[in-house]
C-alpha cells in the first residue's frame, strides 16, 4: 500500500450504514478498488503489514465520528480450524493496531466462535443467518466494566455476524456496544 494508493481511499457518509437491535454499525468505506486490494491483501494473502493502513482508514473515519467513550475494541474471531489454516486472525491485527492509534484496549478473550462456519461471501441473507446461528459465545469474565463494546470487521455485506455477536453479548447483559465494519459493498 502505498500513499498514492491510500489516498484513493474514500469515506461513506459520517452516519450508521443501518442499525441492528438497535446497535449502531458503521462503515467506514465500499468494497471496491483500492479496499477490496488492501482487504483481501491481509486476510488471504499474508500481507500481515496492510493492517496497519486498515486501521489507519478506520481510525481517520473514527475520529470524524467523534465518540469520546473509553472501549474495548473486540475484533470478530476466527473459529480454531480456520485460525490454524490461516495462521492470524487479520481482525486481531487490525485491532492491535486501531488501539495504537485510538488509545483504546482490544479484548481478544470476550468473545470466541464455537461454531466452524462456512465463508459468508457467497451465501444468501438467510443462510447467513442459518450459518452464524449459535457461532459464538461470550466469556463474560473477561468484560471490562467501564468499558463499552466496539466489535470490528472488516466487511459488512447483510450484518448476519454483528447481529449473531450482538444477540450474543445482550443474552450477556452486555448492551453498550457499537459495530464498526472497514467496508460495506452497499
Amino acid at each position: 500500500m502505498c500513499s498514492k494508493c491510500y489516498n484513493k481511499l474514500t469515506f461513506l457518509p459520517l452516519k450508521p450504514n443501518r442499525i441492528i437491535d438497535g446497535v449502531n454499525v458503521f462503515c467506514a468505506g465500499n468494497y471496491s478498488n483500492e479496499l477490496q486490494k488492501l482487504i483481501r491483501g491481509l486476510k488471504y494473502h499474508k500481507q500481515k503489514d496492510l493492517a496497519y493502513f486498515q486501521a489507519m482508514f478506520m481510525f481517520e473515519y473514527w475520529e470524524k465520528l467523534g465518540f469520546k467513550d473509553d472501549f474495548q475494541v473486540v475484533p470478530v474471531p476466527l473459529h480454531k480450524k480456520r485460525l490454524i489454516k490461516r495462521h492470524y486472525n487479520h481482525m486481531e491485527l487490525v485491532a492491535q493496531q486501531f488501539c495504537l492509534l485510538t488509545g483504546f484496549e482490544p479484548n481478544f478473550n470476550i468473545i470466541k466462535r464455537i461454531k466452524d462456519t462456512q465463508p459468508q461471501y457467497r451465501l444468501t441473507k438467510k443462510q447467513r443467518a442459518e450459518n452464524l446461528h449459535d457461532a459464538f459465545q461470550i466469556n463474560k469474565s473477561s468484560f471490562v466494566e467501564g468499558k463499552k463494546i466496539l466489535v470490528i470487521d472488516d466487511i459488512c455485506t447483510t450484518g448476519a455476524t454483528f447481529e449473531e455477536i450482538i444477540k450474543e453479548f445482550k443474552k450477556n447483559k452486555i448492551c453498550d456496544i457499537i459495530c464498526f465494519a472497514t467496508t460495506t459493498p452497499f
